[in-house]
């Protein structure tokens, strides 16, 4: 076969372009994959696109098989679903995802895929690294039956928390956005919906993932007493200020990190890998289709990237499709 793909690159800030790459042999333990889709998040990926990734975190910022460096020339991205056309023979005609960037065909080690399970479509599998940081989130908050509980922005990270959300007994769950056209997602998620002004408080737990201040801050007023914010947003090199003082004390607040690139000391016993198969089992749900929003093939990216860094392309997950053999 002809031993070359064609991947995309962040050329410099605000700026891409597909590449011409050398693909290596498959040796032993390896695998060739042929990407069917991949996965734009308007979250991190579109903010490494903007440049905005701070020195201080080029080192863990960087994603499993990144190449080049931040702020760019860089190739970036971790959601691909493809198929296996050289590897181990349980391997060869699987479907399954990687943390892959945006390529059409790729070699990576056998243990660096996880099976797509024959009930989740290809399509619908490159949400599974979004899913997992929502599993790992839930991991760390521990919601509890019967509590009260607001995700406030509803991108899609925090969509995927409200869509495992809603699978608990006996909580309370609601979306909140500033965009009321959340409100169709969170529907067809099984959730319920709110504007930032309208939002329902004494929550027990608040997991915050809409990447403002302004969003952070309404999650500490929606607390009960003791009530605890998970935060999941990425600011880059913003700085972020927080109304620390009336009764934040009084009222013992807590807000706890949650970060994907670690499995949730809570769960210490389960591996990377156990995370990412129980997402894609999740994954066998089809409300999670309503986190793709918009397609396009893989030749445009250079064209549709700009538009979903500035929002010009409204999206949770833009999902690139592959037409080449």
């Amino acid at each position: 076969m002809n031993r070359t793909a064609r991947a995309f690159w962040l050329d410099s800030p605000g700026r891409g372009g597909i590449r011409e790459v050398d693909l290596p042999v498959p040796g032993e333990g390896e695998v060739l994959v042929r990407s069917l889709c991949s996965g734009v998040s308007r979250g991190t990926e579109t903010l490494v696109f903007r440049g905005e990734v701070p020195e201080s975190q080029h080192a863990v910022m960087r994603a499993p098989f990144q190449e080049g460096d931040f702020p760019g020339p860089v190739k970036y991205g971790y959601l691909n679903v493809g198929v296996v056309d050289e590897g181990p023979g349980e391997l060869v005609g699987r479907t399954v995802f990687c943390l892959y960037p945006h390529q059409t065909h790729y070699v990576v080690p056998a243990s660096a895929v996880t099976p797509v399970p024959d009930g989740v479509p290809a399509a619908r599998a490159v949400l599974a690294g979004t899913v997992e940081t929502a599993v790992n989130a839930l991991w760390d908050a521990a919601p509890l039956v019967g509590d009260r509980i607001a995700v406030v922005g509803g991108g899609m990270v925090g969509c995927s928390v409200a869509a495992l959300l809603a699978r608990f007994p006996g909580v309370r769950v609601q979306l909140v956005d500033a965009d009321p056209a959340r409100a169709n997602t969170a529907e067809a998620l099984g959730v319920g919906f709110a504007l930032p002004g309208d939002a329902l408080g004494e929550c027990d737990l608040v997991v915050h993932a809409s990447a403002t201040e302004q969003g952070l801050s309404r999650a500490l007023e929606l607390l009960t007493a003791e009530g605890t914010v998970v935060e999941l947003s990425w600011y880059g090199d913003r700085k972020v200020s927080l109304p620390l003082g009336e009764a934040f004390h009084s009222r013992r607040l807590v807000i706890r990190g949650s970060q994907v690139g670690t499995v949730s000391p809570a769960r210490a016993n389960r591996s990377y890998a156990d995370r990412l198969a129980l997402a894609l089992d999740l994954l066998a749900d089809p409300a999670f289709d309503a986190l793709v929003t918009g397609e396009s093939a893989f030749e445009d990216l250079p064209g549709v990237m700009p538009g979903l860094a500035s929002g010009e392309i409204p999206a949770l997950c833009h999902r690139i499709r592959y037409d080449a053999p």
